[in-house]
């Protein structure tokens, strides 16, 4: 990889403001996770985050929503799908996060990896490039696959100027667990961070591991330790079943904005609470911030986790409840607190 220095000591100071500010203050959003573009060129079995026929949502649509998540304070951005480098105007959108000041990162199953795509990512400031892979070689449930993507890691190391993180996977009946081994210590070798995800299933909610994967994911452990993989130190519970003791802040320190323009408490609660961002506000913020989510003990969602754990140590939370006419959910009513509360039954 090119010796990219001070890219990287911009990017540590950044970091580091983003933490102490986030210690300072509670009133701000740390992470908004925003989806331009729900369609895919894949069609992985277990994913439930995409289709085949969603048009890109308008660059003058995106452009009010990310005006509205930076007049909050939001700190990051993080861009996924679907498959966001199907969206004509990728590269203007991360260039508008970055004019706010706003971290910008990028969620991306790396088909689209060219050299001429990385030089434009470079140019518009993308600063975080995350790859999830399920496996070596293409079968019927992934073809996120190291064997279709090497090449364009191999790019990516020599050409990219924002830190690439590849997460292995393991759980869910994946049909080769050892295969999350190859992806990661393919990662370390190309100089990217390594961090490892337990697939989930349609709630989000925890897959336990048994056999070969345990002794997998015991190996896999390790490859973390060299960049972020430390952050996902709460799937050491999960990975045997035990439910995670933290307080989720989804809805306020970290916010998932959908296709729609709505917001939800991440990927996998969607539809709650289903607020248009143009109508969020920090009153809505504030009462997720101190509310117990109920799905929250054996939930897998890193990012969600991540953002937490700067204020895990505060403010302990309310038990969740959903008041008749209640002026900051809506008028949803029973039929979302069912969801949410039987998340995990």
């Amino acid at each position: 990889m090119k010796d990219l220095s001070s890219s990287k000591v911009s990017r540590i100071a950044r970091e580091a403001r983003l933490v102490a500010r986030g210690l300072a203050s509670t009133k701000h959003p740390i992470l908004a996770h925003v989806i331009p573009m729900r369609r895919c060129n894949l069609a992985c079995g277990y994913c439930n985050e995409y289709d085949k026929v969603s048009d890109p949502v308008p660059f003058e649509e995106m452009k009010k929503r990310l005006d509205r998540l930076a007049s909050f304070g939001t700190a990051a951005i993080t861009i996924s799908g679907g498959e966001p480098m199907l969206h004509p105007q990728i590269y203007d959108i991360i260039s508008l996060i970055r004019s706010h000041g706003m971290i910008a990162g990028l969620i991306s199953n790396g088909y689209y990896m060219t050299r001429e795509n990385i030089d434009k990512l470079n140019h518009a400031g993308l600063e975080y490039l995350q790859i999830s892979i399920d496996n070596v070689k293409p079968d019927k449930v992934s073809q996120k696959s190291l064997k279709v993507i090497d090449r364009y890691l191999g790019y990516l190391s020599e050409d990219a100027k924002f830190h690439i993180n590849i997460n292995s996977v393991i759980g869910g009946g994946v049909r080769n667990p050892e295969d999350a081994l190859v992806v990661a210590k393919r990662a370390v070798e190309l100089g990217f961070g390594s961090t490892l995800g337990v697939i989930h299933d349609g709630n989000g909610q925890l897959k336990g591991l048994s056999g070969v994967e345990e002794q997998v994911y015991k190996q896999l452990r390790r490859y973390g330790k060299k960049k972020f993989g430390w952050l996902n130190s709460f799937q050491d519970d999960l990975a045997y079943g035990r439910p995670h003791d933290w307080r989720c802040r989804a809805g306020a320190r970290y916010i998932y904005i959908c296709e729609d323009g709505l917001v939800h408490y991440c990927s996998q609660q969607r539809g709650f609470p289903g607020i248009p961002l143009e109508e969020y506000t920090r009153e809505h913020m504030e009462i997720e911030f101190n509310t117990e989510k109920p799905c929250a003990k054996y939930c897998t969602i890193a990012c969600v986790q991540q953002v937490a754990m700067i204020d895990n140590w505060r403010a302990p939370q309310q038990p969740f409840q959903l008041p008749e006419n209640d002026p900051v959910h809506g008028q949803k009513g029973d039929e979302i607190a069912d969801e949410v509360v039987n998340a995990r039954s």
